[in-house]
């Protein structure tokens, strides 16, 4: 008896179905859910509008990077032919005009030589590019000084006419705010405007904006398809901003002499 008891004792307890323990993991809610794909989307959000502004960065720095070599390039040219070339016309390919240099076919409203000074990237014309894109507006522009009867363009002109004499008159303002008589050979900086008063050379990109910027009134008085004055001595270079955003750098008398003193050139 005992042992039948015990057999059904252990059959009923065998059968008895056991409730299974509640797993203590669950999956996300649908409000959890949402609040996730919200920060994952002001996440991207955050990484996305910021890739424009970087390109622009590195755009800005390839440009700066250029111009600098280009004004190197200049001295090593100097140095080597007793003279700075003239500007490369729109219609030269990158070859200063005229070929050999004088008088400059373009003195403050052309391209910088690349051909001539053998620099790249060109262009498939043979101008130099800034780091904003491959369009032909994106070409450097190039100025130089006709002070002296032409003296720094010419053979042995620097030479010829000596360091004490030689005064080259390119301006560089921070503002075009004031500039006295714009669009003539006589302009001209506002009073405590000036960056530079005796610049030999200027070297400058016409920015991001090239092909809709450059009639406002900063950016107008440095030559480029939009500008409505007629090229004169006088540059700006303003602080960047959405107004302006030319980059510019230029030779200074005090560099150039410096240079070519050190390579047995001058005086």
């Amino acid at each position: 008896m005992k042992l039948i008891h015990s057999q059904r004792a252990g059959s009923l307890h065998r059968g008895v179905v056991r409730p299974k323990p509640v797993s203590s993991q669950r999956g996300f809610t649908l409000i959890e859910l949402a609040v996730v794909m919200f920060i994952v989307t002001l996440l991207l959000g955050g990484m996305l509008l910021p890739l424009s502004g970087q390109q622009d960065i590195r755009n800005h720095g390839d440009t700066q990077k250029t111009l600098a070599e280009a004004r190197d390039a200049l001295l090593g040219f100097a140095m080597a032919n007793d003279r700075l070339p003239c500007p490369a016309t729109a219609a030269s390919n990158g070859v200063e005009s005229p070929v050999g240099g004088g008088v400059c076919t373009n003195p403050y409203d052309g391209f910088f030589p690349a051909a001539t000074v053998g620099l790249s990237p060109v262009d498939a014309q043979g101008y130099l590019l800034d780091g904003w894109g491959g369009e032909t507006i994106r070409r450097v522009r190039y100025a130089i000084s006709t002070a002296n009867t032409s003296a720094f363009t010419t053979q042995n002109g620097m030479k010829t006419t000596g360091i004490t004499v030689l005064a080259p008159d390119l301006k560089v303002c921070s503002t075009g705010v004031g500039m006295a008589t714009p669009g003539t050979a006589t302009a001209a900086c506002a009073a405590n405007t000036a960056l530079s008063t005796d610049a030999v050379a200027v070297i400058y990109s016409i920015g991001k904006n090239a092909g809709t910027g450059g009639a406002g009134t900063e950016e107008n008085h440095n030559p480029n398809p939009q500008s409505t004055l007629a090229a004169d001595p006088a540059f700006v270079n303003a602080p960047q901003g959405t107004a302006f955003d030319d980059q510019m750098l230029w030779l200074s008398k005090s560099t150039l002499f410096n240079r070519m003193v050190a390579a047995g050139k001058l005086p």
